[in-house]
C-alpha cells in the first residue's frame, strides 16, 4: 500500500516588501529534497528549492492580487546573502570576517572617539523603508534620544518627504486621508506624476477592474509627459513638460473659479487663505497655463469640467510631483483643489500620495526623517522633545532641539570632513542619490563607513570599512504600515543566513554596549512594537491599542486605532464625517491645527531647477520598471524579473533622435553637467519631444551599469529638502 500523501504545508501570510501597496502575500514553504543534504554546504544555497508566493486573498488591502515582483521574491532570499560581519581598515584594501564582539568594538569606539572630538553632530544614521517599524524605531531612539544626534534620514527623503511636507502644512498633519476602497468610488481619478501601472501595479489593475465591470466610472486622467501603460488606459492623458504640475493645477483652479465650482460653504468654515488663494489663481488664465505646459487648451478645460462635475474626485500621485524643487508646493497644488470643492473626508474623494517603499509609511510614524519623532511629532517642538525623552527614558534635553541632517546633507558634512560615522542600512545610496560621483568623493572622505545589509556586492559596499549582515524580510518579524495606513504583521518564517541578525536587534545590541543597558533591554520585536505605539497615543496616527498578537490574531489593520478599538473597526479615512481621531476634535471636518482649520497656500510656480538650454537642451527625467525595483539588489536576483528588462534603454523622440544623429538600436552618450552616461537608444513617439526617459535601477556593479542618477542634480524641495530627481538639463551624442 502506498503511504499517505504528506499534508499540504500552511501557508505564513505576510506583506510583500517591495513597494509601498502593500500586497498580502501567502509564502508557502518548499517541500524537502532528497539532495538537500548533498548541497548543504553551497554558500548561498537553496537545498530544497526557493519559498513560493501568492496572493493572500484575505489581505483588505490587496485581496489575493500580486505582481509579477511580489511573486517571486521567494527566489531571492538565499542568493548571495552576506554571513558574517566584514571588516577593512582602508577601502583599498579587502574585506576580512571578523566577529560580531570585534563589529561592536570598533562601532563604541568611533562613537565615542567622534562625540568627543565632534560631538553628536558627528554621527548619522541614513535608513530605508526596507525597514519595520521596529528597526526605525530603535535606529531612532539609539541615535536621536541615546546619542543626541538628529541626524537619522531615510531613503523617503528622496521618494516622500514632499508628501510629509505637503499634507502637513496644508492639512495639520502628516498622514494620508484616503484608502483603497476610494477607488471603487471615485468618479473622476487624477493620476498625476506616477506611472501606477508599472510602479503600483495592484492598485492600477484594481481601477481597470472597476473600469471593465462599470463602463461609465470612473474618469481617468493623467498627468505625465509620458505615454505610459497608466496613460495608454486613460481617458484623457495631458502631457504637460516637465516642471510644470502647479501650473496645471493652478489653471485647474482657474477655471473652477470661473464655472463657479467653489464649495464656499466648505471653504469658509473649514479652510483659511482662500483670498490669497483665489487671486493667485485669476492669474494662471488657459492661454497662459496651455503655453507653459505645452497641451491643448481644449484637454485643460475637459479636465476642469470632469472635476466640477464629479461627485468624488481622487486624485494619486507619486514621485512625479514629490522629487521637483517645488514638490511640497505641488503636493499643497493638489490638496487646495480638493480643500476649495470640498472633495475630502469622503468616500471616493481626497488627496491621496501613493508611497513607494514598503515601510515608508512605517518610517514616517515612528519618526524615520531627520526633523521627525516618533508619533507624527517635531524635533523643534519643546513638548514633543519633552514627551519622547520620558517614554524613552532619558534625561531632559537628551534629544537635540534642531533637525539634523538630511541625506544630501549628510553628504555635504562627510564633504566638509564633519562626519565620523555614516551608517548606511537597508538601501544602496550609491545608485539612488543624485549626483552621484559627487557623493562618492564625499562618502570617502568620512573615516568609518558602516553598512547594514542582506546582499553582497552593492555599490554602496565599495565605500563601506564595517559591513553587517542583516537579517531582512522573512527571518525576523516586525510590521509594515502600506500607503492606506494599514498595519500587516510580517512574521519570521526562515531562520537568517549565518550570523545575519536582525535590524533591531543590532540597534538594541549596541545601545546596551553603549552602557544604555535599561533603554534597550528588549526580548523580542514585539516587546519594541509595544512601546512605540504608547508614543502614538492620541496622536493622529494613534495606534494605541495594536500589537503583534491583534494583527497575527485578526490580520492586518488600519489606523486611527485607539486603545479599546475592536478588530476591523479602525477608521478607513481622515477628516470626514464620524468620529474623528484627533483629541481635541470633534465630528465633523476638523484638521489638526490650532484652529482646526486646513490651509491653502498660494505658492507661485518656480519650474525646473535646472532647465534646458542651448548646451544641455533636453531634459533627462528617471524612473521605474515594472519588473526591476529601485537598485535590484533583491529583484535582481529573480531571473523572471532580469529577463523582462535585462538593458537599460534610453526613451527618445523620433525628431530629437533625428537632431542628434541617433537611430534606434544604437549606442548614445547621455551628458549632464555632472557625468556622463552609455545607453542603447530607443525611438519611440510616447515621449515628448524634449524629453528623454532613463530607468534608475542600474548602478556601477551591474553588468550593464548604466547611473542614471549620476546625471541628476541635487537641487531640491526647501521645504521637504527633496532632491529634484525627476529632472535634468542633459545632451545626446552618438557612440563612435
Amino acid at each position: 500500500m502506498a503511504p499517505d500523501p504528506s499534508p499540504s504545508p500552511q501557508p505564513v501570510r505576510s506583506q510583500c516588501p517591495y513597494c509601498g501597496v502593500g500586497c498580502g502575500l501567502e509564502m508557502l514553504p518548499p517541500r524537502p529534497s532528497s539532495d538537500a543534504a548533498a548541497s548543504s554546504n553551497v554558500e548561498g544555497a537553496a537545498p530544497a528549492g526557493p519559498w513560493q508566493a501568492r496572493g493572500d486573498r484575505l489581505h483588505p488591502s490587496s485581496r489575493g492580487q500580486v505582481c509579477i515582483k511580489g511573486a517571486t521574491v521567494g527566489e531571492t532570499l538565499d542568493q548571495g546573502r552576506l554571513t558574517t560581519p566584514l571588516w577593512r581598515q582602508s577601502i583599498d584594501q579587502p574585506f576580512e570576517p571578523i566577529s560580531w564582539d570585534g563589529a561592536f568594538d570598533r562601532l563604541v569606539a568611533q562613537i565615542r572617539r567622534t562625540i568627543a572630538q565632534q560631538g553628536p553632530a558627528g554621527l548619522a544614521i541614513y535608513g530605508s523603508g526596507q525597514f519595520f517599524s521596529e528597526d526605525y524605531y530603535l535606529a531612532n531612539k539609539l541615535l536621536k534620544g541615546a546619542l543626541g544626534s538628529n541626524n537619522f534620514d531615510a531613503n523617503s527623503r528622496l521618494c516622500m518627504s514632499s508628501a510629509v511636507a505637503g499634507y502637513s502644512r496644508s492639512l495639520g498633519s502628516d498622514g494620508p486621508p484616503c484608502c483603497y476602497d476610494d477607488l471603487d468610488q471615485a468618479d473622476l481619478v487624477l493620476l498625476i506624476g506616477t506611472n501606477t501601472a508599472e510602479c503600483h501595479p495592484v492598485l492600477f489593475q484594481r481601477l481597470l477592474k472597476r473600469r471593465r465591470q462599470r463602463q461609465a466610472a470612473p474618469q481617468l486622467v493623467v498627468v505625465d509627459p509620458r505615454a505610459t501603460a497608466t496613460s495608454d488606459a486613460a481617458d484623457l492623458h495631458l502631457a504637460i513638460r516637465p516642471g510644470t504640475d502647479l501650473v496645471l493645477l493652478h489653471g485647474i483652479g482657474h477655471l473652477l473659479l470661473e464655472a463657479g465650482a467653489i464649495d464656499h460653504g466648505f471653504v469658509a468654515a473649514h479652510t483659511e487663505g482662500y483670498a490669497e488663494l483665489a487671486q493667485l489663481w485669476q492669474l494662471w488664465t488657459p492661454e497662459r497655463v496651455c503655453d507653459l505646459c505645452g497641451i491643448a487648451e481644449a484637454d485643460l478645460r475637459r479636465l476642469a469640467r470632469l472635476w466640477a462635475a464629479s461627485a468624488a474626485v481622487l486624485s494619486l500621485w507619486s514621485m512625479g510631483v514629490n522629487q521637483s524643487r517645488e514638490g511640497s508646493a505641488t503636493v499643497a497644488g493638489i490638496v487646495n483643489l480638493h480643500l476649495c470643492t470640498g472633495q475630502i473626508g469622503r468616500e471616493g474623494a481626497g488627496p491621496f500620495s501613493l508611497t513607494g517603499q514598503p515601510n515608508a509609511m512605517g518610517g514616517r510614524e515612528v519618526g524615520g526623517l531627520a526633523q521627525l519623532l516618533p508619533g507624527y511629532r517635531s524635533v523643534a517642538n519643546p513638548g514633543h522633545r519633552a514627551s519622547v525623552e520620558r517614554h524613552w527614558g532619558f534625561a531632559a534635553g537628551s534629544i537635540a532641539a534642531t533637525p539634523g541632517l538630511a541625506v544630501w546633507e549628510q553628504i555635504e558634512a562627510m564633504e566638509r570632513g564633519e562626519l565620523g560615522l555614516w551608517w548606511v542600512a537597508a538601501t544602496n545610496p550609491l545608485v539612488s542619490l543624485p549626483s552621484l560621483n559627487r557623493v562618492r568623493a564625499a562618502v570617502a572622505n568620512c573615516p568609518l563607513v558602516v553598512l547594514s545589509e542582506a546582499y553582497a556586492g552593492s555599490e554602496t559596499a565599495s565605500l563601506a570599512h564595517l559591513i553587517l549582515p542583516a537579517a531582512q524580510w522573512s527571518e525576523k518579524s516586525g510590521v509594515m504600515t502600506n500607503s492606506e495606513r494599514r498595519l500587516t504583521l510580517c512574521p519570521s518564517f526562515r531562520d537568517p543566513p549565518g550570523l545575519a541578525r536582525p535590524d533591531w536587534a543590532i540597534f538594541a545590541e549596541l545601545g546596551r554596549r553603549l552602557g544604555f543597558v535599561e533603554q534597550f533591554s528588549y526580548s523580542s520585536a514585539a516587546e519594541v512594537f509595544d512601546e512605540f505605539v504608547g508614543l502614538t497615543t492620541g496622536r493622529v496616527c494613534d495606534m494605541a491599542g495594536l500589537s503583534h498578537a491583534l494583527l497575527a490574531a485578526h490580520g492586518p489593520q488600519q489606523w486611527p486605532f485607539p486603545a479599546g478599538t475592536a478588530a476591523g473597526e479602525g477608521w478607513p479615512r481622515l477628516y470626514g464625517d464620524g468620529p474623528a481621531p484627533f483629541p481635541a476634535a470633534t465630528a465633523g471636518h476638523r484638521f489638526p491645527t490650532a484652529n482646526g482649520r486646513a490651509r491653502l497656500w498660494a505658492d507661485p510656480p518656480l519650474g525646473l531647477a535646472e532647465p534646458p538650454c542651448e548646451r544641455y537642451p533636453l531634459v533627462l527625467t528617471v524612473g521605474r520598471y515594472l519588473g526591476h525595483w529601485h537598485t535590484m539588489s533583491r529583484s535582481g536576483k529573480a531571473k523572471r524579473l532580469a529577463s523582462m528588462h535585462p538593458e537599460p534603454l534610453l526613451e527618445v523622440h523620433p525628431s530629437d533622435a533625428e537632431r542628434h544623429g541617433l537611430v534606434d538600436g544604437a549606442m548614445a552618450w547621455v551628458q549632464s553637467r555632472r557625468g556622463q552616461v552609455c545607453a542603447k537608444v530607443v525611438v519611440r513617439q510616447s515621449i515628448r519631444p524634449g524629453t528623454v526617459f532613463l530607468p534608475m535601477h542600474w548602478g556601477a556593479n551591474q553588468p550593464q551599469p548604466c547611473e542614471a542618477n549620476a546625471l541628476m542634480h541635487e537641487l531640491a524641495c526647501p521645504l521637504s529638502k527633496q532632491p529634484e530627481l525627476k529632472a535634468a538639463a542633459v545632451r545626446l551624442e552618438p557612440v563612435k
